[in-house]
């Protein structure tokens, strides 16, 4: 498959009062075409800033993307693009589904002319009977409907007329996927799309996502806090921590083969139904360090319970330890202490 999103030392920064918070300190990763990433992390890592930084919604000021960086769409640095080229590329080329529906849908407008009005500013033809017609409104409604079928919406039509506050939570989030998918984007962003939703609505939604990204050979990149939400979506994984990315890999060796003490502590902190009566539950102890002053050393070293004196002195390297798995951690260093630790440090290749 061929890459259809290079991320390359993306870094980005927002100046304040107190200082410039460097949100995003030189991340980089790709996503090929049709295949669905996601992006973890506890809030605050800078998962939602690089997803605006990649579909070009950074305000600055106050923030700003440092030279240096690359966001590459099909070999094209969307940096660059103008006006015209970005409005395009944000809508037509690619769609973002935001954590909050209720604050992301227009309160004044129905949910059937606000999908109209995703289609009449990107597509110009429509598929009628097998033959390519000029798009109309009464076709765009047309669309509108059926896309709100498609999504799982009982009585589109009606429901089409309707405002957002007249939608569950669950199916205002189901109309951000109409939305998102009536242009048919080659690139969605979901940006913690289940955040408020019970589970079985959560599994739901992530059953539509799936189901749609494969139907329409979609890419998508799965912004979450939660590793369980990923876990029959994403075929990879990147681990993101104080703006930096402390691991990546494929989903089966990051559930089964975690490298970094940050993933052990994530997957420790997902609630198991093997739980004893009263067990309690792990959690990471500390806090994210300040972005105003990060850390030059490993981002994690003060919450890290294997934490040696170089950690706190000098950031890790990535380890390789094949088939696209990283982990940036000095426990995989040859002269490491290998006793106590939370995963083999062997380095493995397949």
């Amino acid at each position: 498959m061929s890459k259809l999103l290079e991320v390359k030392n993306l870094r980005v920064s927002y100046h304040t009062y107190a200082g410039e918070v460097q949100s995003v300190r030189g991340v980089t990763f790709d996503v090929e075409e049709g295949e669905a990433i996601a992006i973890v992390g506890e809030s605050g890592c800078g998962k939602s800033v690089t997803a605006k930084s990649i579909m070009g919604l950074i305000k600055t000021p106050p923030g700003e993307i440092k030279a240096g960086s690359e966001i590459l769409y099909r070999g094209e640095n969307i940096l660059n693009y103008d006006k015209k080229q970005m409005s395009h590329y944000r809508g037509g080329e690619s769609a973002i589904i935001f954590q909050d529906a209720l604050a992301a849908l227009n309160p004044t407008m129905t949910v059937g002319k606000q999908i109209v009005e995703n289609l009449m500013m990107h597509r110009k033809t429509i598929m009628v009977d097998g033959k390519e017609v000029k798009l109309t409104k009464r076709l765009a409604m047309q669309e509108a409907v059926k896309m709100l079928k498609m999504v799982g919406i009982p009585n589109a039509e009606q429901r089409a007329k309707q405002y957002p506050h007249e939608y569950s939570g669950g199916m205002r989030q189901r109309a951000m996927i109409a939305i998102a998918f009536a242009c048919q984007p080659k690139l969605l962003i979901a940006d913690e799309p289940t955040t408020a939703l019970d589970v079985t609505i959560q599994a739901q939604i992530m059953d539509l996502i799936k189901d749609l990204q494969k139907q329409l050979n979609t890419s998508v990149i799965l912004i979450t806090h939660d590793l369980g939400v990923v876990a029959n979506v994403a075929k990879r994984i990147v681990v993101m921590y104080s703006g930096n990315i402390v691991e990546r890999g494929n989903a089966r060796d990051i559930f089964y083969h975690p490298k970094h003490p940050y993933t052990c502590a994530l997957l420790e902190a997902v609630p198991r139904l093997d739980l004893k009566n009263k067990q309690e539950l792990a959690s990471i102890e500390g806090t994210p360090p300040d972005l105003l002053a990060p850390p030059k050393g490993c981002p994690f070293s003060t919450r890290c319970k294997y934490c040696m004196e170089i950690c706190c002195e000098q950031a890790p390297a990535a380890t390789d330890f094949g088939d696209g798995h990283e982990a940036a951690c000095w426990l995989h260093h040859p002269l490491a202490p290998k006793d106590d630790v939370p995963f083999k440090t062997e380095v493995r290749h397949e």
